[in-house]
């Protein structure tokens, strides 16, 4: 029998209801603009939409990124013993202590291009309960880890790429994406951090499991999220809420990352307007998902290493988009001729 009251992911629901539209006049200031500067009219390519983007999201006829935060989500997963991971669950705490004393390779990227990075530890001592024969996580604990990872743009942002850290997670995107999309299981699982065939065939049991487990409770993505989910996602899903909410726009990462936004998606289509694919990554069904999503990525690159890593190195060119935009000089003040009439 479910006996969760609906009452705490009622605060979500409201704010997917209240999300801020988006302000087109920023929007459009910047279009002006880009049309006086000194180059051809479109020939900086998809660096003039995210120009523009920036600006329709943050509210700014001049849109900046001057505080950029990388945010990378923790946790871990029952559903590991299923033998669905290459890698012991140790790993992830460990991963976590490494991302702190800046040995990991988003900890490089971020003092490459200036950005702040942030480490959400979610638990990780005590992982969700296995999605094949219980709900991942209670509602009322799912809605709690949401609103944990709305304090991703605390403190202040004006660019958010979200990442994840989870032994075990690409199993469970794999089971949002199928429980969201259909199809069959093999469609959504992949090698993760490198298991073999006999590990895929096991990830893609267990996907197949975990759907028909809590088949009849799916209909909703938020129960999708709860039962299927992990506090990473759960995380990644309330912290790009929140910044709709505050006017940051977001990068996504990579599958779980992605998997995570899916389920807002699946709310409300108009749920990740203010966010951007990063890249694709080289998890087979990323590539589909983000098909889904509506998303052309920015980067596609052939990495799969998940912490954020894409969204970050993604963030150079919402950086260099900004500056461009806004160092580039017009064709008047440059005293350079624009085309003839």
């Amino acid at each position: 029998m479910n006996t969760t009251t609906g009452l705490p992911f009622d605060d979500i629901r409201r704010l997917l209801k209240d999300m801020p539209a988006p302000d087109e006049e920023a929007a459009a200031a910047v279009r002006a603009r880009d049309g006086r500067l000194t180059k051809p009219p479109g020939s900086l390519g998809r660096m003039e939409g995210i120009a523009e983007w920036l600006a329709r999201w943050q509210g700014r006829h001049a849109p900046r990124v001057e505080r950029p935060v990388v945010a990378v989500f923790a946790g871990n997963h029952g559903v590991v013993k299923q033998g669905v991971a290459a890698y012991p669950q140790a790993v992830t705490s460990q991963m976590v202590a490494n991302f702190q004393a800046g040995g990991a390779a988003v900890n490089q990227i971020c003092k490459s291009f200036e950005l702040g990075l942030k480490v959400f530890e979610l638990a990780l001592e005590t992982p969700t309960q296995d999605i094949t024969e219980a709900a991942a996580m209670e509602e009322a604990e799912c809605a709690a880890t949401m609103a944990y990872g709305m304090e991703a743009v605390a403190g202040g942002a004006d660019l958010l790429c979200i990442g994840e850290m989870g032994i075990g997670n690409t199993t469970i995107a794999a089971a949002i994406c199928h429980a969201l999309y259909g199809g069959e299981a093999e469609d959504w699982v992949g090698p993760g951090t490198g298991v073999d065939q006999a590990g895929l065939k096991r990830k893609a049991d267990a996907v197949r499991r975990a759907v028909a487990f809590h088949a009849g409770h799916l209909k909703d993505p938020l129960e999708v999220l709860r039962r299927l989910g992990g506090r990473e996602l759960a995380a990644m899903a309330g912290a790009i809420l929140a910044a709709r909410h505050s006017k940051v726009p977001v990068l996504i990462d990579g599958y779980v990352a992605s998997a995570a936004a899916a389920t807002l998606h699946a709310l409300d289509p108009a749920a990740l307007d203010h966010c951007l694919a990063a890249h694709c990554s080289a998890e087979p069904a990323h590539r589909e998902l983000l098909r889904r999503l509506g998303q052309a990525p920015l980067l596609d690159l052939g990495m799969r290493l998940g912490e954020g890593s894409g969204a970050a190195l993604a963030a150079a060119l919402v950086k260099a988009a900004a500056d461009l935009h806004n160092g580039m000089a017009t064709f008047e003040s440059a005293g350079v001729s624009d085309k003839e009439a």
